[in-house]
């Protein structure tokens, strides 16, 4: 269950590869070479995202959302790949785009735009390093855990968004934390932060609990390892749910 991501970009790389020949053996070399660059990218993607080396900032996601210019140019044939198959993925599942998991605390997938995102002007935690902060959600506060696709953020970076959520949530503030389709990355934090607020007693019946009330929910052997870690060593202690 480790593999995921990078099996899958692996294959597409190989797939992109193929093409590359084919056009290349029609005499389309010029048009080739668009194929070739995007297999290069994802070989290169495969690689950055194996557990063994993860390694998220190769995007270059900012701190407050963006992805320079650079990076959007150079990874256009992921960055523009994961974007559509995101949305046509959420058009065909009919899945909702966030779901409440306790009053006023959000988990769901990427918001594309205000439509996609919970009311009251959230406080957002970005799960991802392939997705943009949109535009137009620049209004509400916000944290970037650049994580890759099946992969876990790092115990220490789920204790950081875990106090950075308490302290939005003790300013009466929303929370809604998101991957890119609500189903692992945001899970793993969200669990850890049921527990911390003290609704549930443990990331296991946090897990239960998410998937009461978003059914689709699927974390993997990465994420679970990850909360393991954070509970053996959180700094932040256990509140009181009033």
């Amino acid at each position: 269950m480790g593999v995921g991501i990078s099996v899958l970009i692996g294959l597409k790389a190989a797939v992109y590869f193929f093409i590359f020949t084919q056009l290349k053996t029609l005499g389309l070399t010029l048009f080739s070479l668009l194929f070739l660059y995007a297999s290069l990218i994802s070989v290169l993607i495969a690689f950055a995202s194996h557990p063994f080396i993860n390694l998220p900032m190769l995007l270059g996601k900012k701190s407050d959302g963006s992805l320079p210019i650079w990076s959007t140019i150079m990874f256009s044939p992921y960055i523009y790949f994961v974007r559509i198959f995101s949305i046509l993925r959420r058009l065909m599942s009919g899945e909702e785009p966030y779901n409440e998991i306790y009053e006023g605390i959000y988990v769901g997938g990427w918001p594309s735009s205000l439509s996609t995102l919970p009311p009251g002007n959230p406080a957002v935690i970005d799960c991802t390093c392939e997705f943009p902060r949109m535009k137009e959600l620049e209004g509400c506060p916000y944290l970037c855990v650049p994580t890759w696709d099946t992969r876990a953020p790092q115990p220490g970076e789920i204790e950081s968004a875990v106090k950075w959520a308490c302290r939005k949530r003790a300013q009466n503030r929303p929370i809604f934390v998101h991957c890119a389709y609500g189903h692992g990355r945001s899970v793993a934090v969200m669990c850890a932060l049921l527990v911390a607020l003290g609704i549930v007693e443990d990331w296991k019946k946090a897990e239960n609990f998410i998937r009461e009330r978003r059914p689709y929910i699927r974390m993997n052997a990465l994420h679970c390892t990850a909360l393991e870690e954070w509970a053996k060593h959180r700094l932040s202690t256990p509140k009181r749910n009033e």
